[in-house]
């Protein structure tokens, strides 16, 4: 594996953050990114700022602050909204693009509570 990168470049990483497929070699970067800790606010913040982008010059039209924020924020709530709600469908499709295994996405939830886990086997899986 000499001479093959494990993170990607900037360029990769803004084709990866839209869609783009990264090469085997960075599975782990990608396994880490997806489904590890924050991985809920890169995606969220990925997906805002091309909406941030569009929305910018609505903000320079001549008018009244408060028309400038009517005509913004009904956009933009309801995309950080969907963005939060879609998250983990979004994130679970990317890691199976990458070929990696989608319940990634559930393993720090599951690590954090597997004292409930194993009570709740131990508890209802008995009978």
């Amino acid at each position: 594996m000499t001479g093959q990168r494990t993170t990607p470049t900037a360029q990769q990483y803004v084709r990866y953050a839209y869609g783009a497929k990264l090469p085997p070699s960075m599975n782990d970067w990608v396994t880490r990114d997806l489904a590890g800790p924050g991985a809920t606010v890169r995606m969220v913040v990925r997906w805002a700022i091309p909406c941030l982008l569009l929305i910018t010059p609505m903000m320079f039209v001549p008018a009244d602050l408060v028309v400038r924020l009517n005509m913004t924020i009904p956009i933009i709530i309801p995309y950080i909204f969907f963005s939060i709600a879609l998250n983990r469908v979004y994130r679970r499709h990317r890691l199976s693009q990458h070929g990696l295994d989608p319940d990634l996405v559930n393993k720090l939830e599951r690590d954090r509570n597997a004292d409930l886990y194993d009570e709740y086997r131990r508890k209802y899986r008995g009978r």
